[in-house]
């Protein structure tokens, strides 16, 4: 299993060099004062269009509507959204759910609770050098792909899925896993690999530059994944349970509106959030993920979703034992930001 916690106070100096740029995220359509509002730190594993609902929430003020002063700090890794968490650089958490696993095994006291689930499939999609227009996975067998770090969800998932094809990981191809995340698309660009496997804006981006073709959607071949989720420290739960409330209504607001609006509609709402990228790729983005039933309609983590991901652990390795899901999800916030 992998060692997060292990790593905590070795790593938090590192977390609070990179996550010392914080941007303040309480949207344009507020113009009151904050000082009425409660401050919130909020770090994220990624700055990826793959969470619009979240972004959709900040934009258009929904997080001050309930009266939060939002701080949106990306994390660049579970890892270190976890130490942040657990540290008190950050009140909520939002990263891939197996983290809380592993804390929790660690035996943290204070452990993360998983309170609202975002995503419902994985964000990532295999890019391949050639275009590929009947892609299966055996094409893999024999080739080099770039993949994820071990025990982090984009490389299980990738995994899980060589697995239902009947491909072993370990001895029917060659994962990378060295590379940094987020360094995946330049050294594919560079040369490396046969196939990389990457989140957006990267996948699109290698596109539109000719140095790869998306030829496969890990979340359409996955199937349902809870793949990200929000999570508090216990104790944080327990001290501020009108703030986790209010933290969840904006969200769910974020979530309705992605379920009724068109791409076009979200890109143009989320877009200064992602300055560097053009409005139409964003789209593209965008429609892809809508395409694929990426978002939840609400933000209940189920569990039987837990099941699933405690599943996909134990096949890629990084689960012995099987944790309570009542320990480690609280849906009640979920549930009443629903009704």
């Amino acid at each position: 299993m992998k060692k997060i916690c292990s790593l905590l106070l070795v790593s938090v100096l590192v977390i609070v060099s990179l996550c010392g740029c914080g941007t303040q995220a309480g949207g344009s359509k507020d113009t009151s004062s904050t000082a009425d509002k409660t401050p919130v730190v909020l770090n994220e594993v990624a700055h990826s269009i793959f969470y619009a609902p979240m972004y959709v929430a900040i934009e258009e003020g929904y997080f001050a509507e309930e009266g939060i002063d939002l701080t949106l700090v990306t994390g660049f890794g579970a890892d270190k959204t976890m130490t942040a968490l657990l540290t008190g650089e950050a009140d909520i958490g939002f990263m891939g759910s197996e983290s809380t696993i592993y804390t929790y095994k660690e035996g943290a006291s204070d452990y993360a609770v998983n309170f609202a689930q975002l995503t419902q499939r994985a964000g990532n999609f295999l890019v391949s050098r050639e275009p590929i227009d009947d892609f299966t996975w055996d094409m893999l067998v024999g080739k080099d792909v770039l993949g994820g770090r071990a025990g982090g969800m984009p490389e299980m998932v990738f995994e899980y899925i060589l697995k239902k094809n009947g491909i072993d990981p370990a001895a029917d191809l060659a994962i990378d896993q060295s590379i940094d995340f987020g360094a995946t698309a330049a050294a594919f660009s560079g040369g490396q690999g046969d196939f990389s496997v990457e989140f957006e804006p990267h996948a699109t981006s290698l596109e539109e530059k000719g140095d790869g073709y998306v030829v496969a959607s890990l979340g359409e071949d996955s199937g349902y994944v809870p793949y990200t989720a929000f999570c508090a420290k216990k104790s944080y739960l327990e001290a501020n349970p009108a703030v986790i409330e209010a933290f969840t209504r904006a969200l769910q607001k974020g979530m309705d509106y992605v379920q009724t609006h068109t791409p076009a509609e979200i890109a143009k709402v989320i877009s200064p959030q992602f300055a560097e990228t053009d409005l139409a790729t964003i789209e593209t983005i965008v429609a892809r993920y809508a395409a694929q039933d990426t978002w939840k309609s609400d933000l209940i983590f189920e569990e039987d979703s837990f099941t699933l991901l405690q599943n996909i652990l134990e096949e890629s390795g990084e689960l012995d034992e099987r944790v309570p899901y009542a320990d480690l999800v609280d849906t009640s916030f979920a549930k009443k930001a629903a009704e």
